[in-house]
């Protein structure tokens, strides 16, 4: 499904009621008809009481609209307007002199005590205080209202996204309510698909409310969730070299678990045939541990890392591979360093750099724009700032943006790793991962990543398309783990040894939890 920025949202609404004719009331209509039907399978609404908080914008028109179903579907409305209601305009004007003539107890200009007598004496609550253009923090009466709301422990619907949530960046703006479930019309906002906007929202439904398909399917909007991607047969009588063969550029004296998570993983993950080029000392360690593999002793530096006079052999073995991963546990050392910049200048397969391999490049991307083959980079959020060359508060406060921009800059795939990772292309497109969970925030799960990627790309997909499906089963992986393990305690270890089994899910089907959660459940 596509996601939308508030300033597109925006021109979507001005487009369906200027070019298409579509009456800016019958849009709020229709976002308060849908929100009704989620507010029904939700708590259901006869011989019920609500609380319905509504701002003075359309936000709260929203909910005046909700408001007047809630009464003709039999149960009871408490109306708290928190600003003077004069300020409704247009739609939501129209909708408080309907609600004026109505049975319904509405209060203008509400303090906080008498909301929190009424949540206290409510089934349930309707959030429709404030909209997805929410630009300063929340204070005063809204922020003691959202405290009380998130301390009642009643079940909230909030229209469009759970006020106190920022629309572009999912950041909680000083307070945010805490929803059951969130309805937000024409298609999701990035607020409700990033962290911590997403968790805020509780279960998520979307609907048009009426848009054509050519306002809310276009190809200028250009983030999505990650679409499903079926994985190619495996070929009945192919042989290790059929699935993939991948070197692995990884480790260091004081990094055995990197590469061999990374290259493991590969294995785990469907891939054929991997080649693991580490320091000649941890060779022995790593080798005992996963007899898959194949090792390549690599001659080292005085600090055990990889030196740089391994460059021919390992540009020549290269040359033999589908795909080159680097990265994993190289450490930071000058000599290995500038043997990771003289590679990804001269490697003509597809690259994925991970981690230190990252910091090696990191100042300079013109070696990567000028690469034929395509890389991959699978960056943290510290990472990405030594990328773009900024503080990692900017990352998070922009994530999109950074990644829009990078991607451009280098010319390159870069999977932002964290709490639903986000897969950008040098052409602007997004895709949001919607599989995985806290439990994978862990030492050793973005190496699992790297070989979950590069078996994809083993198993037959094009390079875009394995960066995305790697990403999907990693947290699939991860998301089986959890339901047998718990969150807690999961390690890296854990993930890699579900990799076989979020394999067979995905080619013979998810199960009924993860397959509701992995979507975004439409409404009329």
């Amino acid at each position: 499904m596509k996601i939308a920025s508030v300033a597109q949202m925006r021109g979507m609404d001005r487009r369906a009621i200027e070019t298409f004719g579509i009456a800016d009331e019958l849009l709020m209509e229709n976002a308060g008809l849908a929100a009704y039907a989620a507010l029904c399978r939700e708590t259901g609404v006869a011989q019920k009481t609500f609380a319905v908080l509504c701002g003075t914008g359309n936000n709260g028109g929203d909910g005046l609209v909700i408001a007047r179903k809630i009464l003709s579907g039999g149960g009871q409305v408490r109306l708290f307007v928190l600003g003077d209601a004069g300020r409704f305009q247009g739609a939501a004007a129209l909708n408080w002199e309907i609600v004026r003539r109505l049975p319904i107890t509405a209060c203008q200009q509400a303090e906080p005590h008498a909301v929190s007598a009424a949540l206290a004496q409510c089934d349930g609550v309707v959030d429709a205080l404030l909209g997805t253009g929410l630009a300063r923090d929340v204070r005063g009466a809204y922020r003691q209202v959202i405290q009380a709301v998130n301390a009642s422990g009643k079940p909230v619907l909030s229209v469009d996204i759970p006020s106190g949530i920022n629309g572009d960046t999912g950041q909680v703006m000083g307070a945010a309510i805490r929803a059951q479930a969130t309805v937000t019309f024409g298609l999701p906002k990035l607020g409700n698909m990033l962290y911590p906007g997403y968790a805020h929202c509780g279960r998520l439904y979307a609907t048009h409310i009426s848009f054509p398909p050519s306002l809310y399917a276009g190809d200028d909007l250009k983030i999505e969730t990650s679409p499903a991607i079926d994985l190619p047969p495996r070929v009945p009588n192919g042989h290790k070299g059929s699935f993939g063969k991948v070197l692995f550029i990884a480790g260091a004296a004081a990094y055995l678990g990197a590469p061999y998570f990374a290259a493991r993983a590969f294995v785990k993950a469907g891939g054929g045939y991997a080649r693991l080029a580490a320091p000649a000392s941890i060779v022995p360690s790593i080798a005992s541990r996963a007899h898959e593999l194949v090792m390549v002793p690599q001659a080292e530096t005085a600090a055990g890392s990889i030196a740089a006079a391994n460059r021919e052999s390992l540009l020549a073995l290269a040359g033999e591979m589908d795909m080159v991963v680097m990265g994993p546990g190289l450490s930071l050392d000058p000599e290995t360093a500038r043997l990771v910049r003289a590679l990804a200048a001269d490697i003509d397969k597809p690259l994925l750099i991970d981690g230190d391999g990252i910091s090696a490049v990191c100042t300079a991307p013109e070696i990567i724009r000028r690469r034929r083959a395509a890389t991959i980079f699978t960056p943290h959020t510290g990472e990405m700032a030594k990328m773009a060359g900024t503080a990692i508060a900017e990352i998070e406060a922009d994530r999109i943006g950074a990644l829009q921009s990078q991607a451009r800059r280098w010319q390159a795939t870069i999977v932002l790793k964290g709490a639903h990772s986000q897969i950008a292309f040098a052409d602007d497109r997004i895709h949001v991962n919607l599989s995985g969970n806290s439990g994978m925030a862990t030492a050793g799960s973005g190496d699992v990543l790297c070989g979950t990627i590069a078996a994809m790309a083993g198993l037959g997909l094009p390079v875009d398309a394995a960066a995305i499906k790697g990403v999907f089963i990693h947290g699939l992986a991860g998301d089986l783990a959890a339901a047998d393990l718990g969150t807690d305690g999961m390690t890296a270890a854990d993930i890699l040894q579900y990799l076989p089994a979020a394999l067979k899910a995905d080619r013979q089907g998810l199960p009924a939890h993860l397959r509701n959660r992995y979507r975004i459940e439409r409404l009329l």
